[in-house]
């Protein structure tokens, strides 16, 4: 996966943000003010996405692409690297798990309903 692949599918997800709060070279892409995606524009390597802490061990085991997140919380977040051979399909589904992840944490839950009521209606099945 490229970085305009990358970016393209992370701001094609309902309501998804793109913003940069770290540096110039970062970009980061939120659902509800709750991050979900990381990665550097100029050396894009690695995207860093929200994973449940049981599935990111799975993960980790499987895939010598996929290790703990070097800047994150490392129970809960995964680097996944672009130069290797994972399949762009299996990238876009971490994206979008780390998505509803993200949005399973926005609060109050009067948000969060709103925001999956959009979603739903926009065809994301959650």
């Amino acid at each position: 996966m490229d970085l305009l692949t990358f970016r393209d599918y992370c701001l094609s997800l309902p309501l998804s943000e793109e913003c940069t709060p770290f540096d110039e070279n970062h970009l980061v892409y939120k659902i509800g003010g709750r991050m979900y995606a990381c990665a550097d524009m100029t050396a894009f390597d690695r995207i860093a996405l929200k994973c449940d802490p049981d599935e990111a061990l799975v993960l980790r085991e499987r895939h010598a692409e996929i290790t703990p997140a070097f800047h994150f919380n490392k129970k809960h977040w995964n680097d996944v690297r672009t130069t290797g051979d994972l399949p762009d399909a299996f990238v876009r589904r971490q994206i979008r798990n780390s998505y509803l992840l993200a949005l399973a944490g926005v609060t109050p839950r009067s948000v969060r309903d709103e925001l999956r009521a959009h979603i739903e209606k926009a065809g994301l099945p959650l």
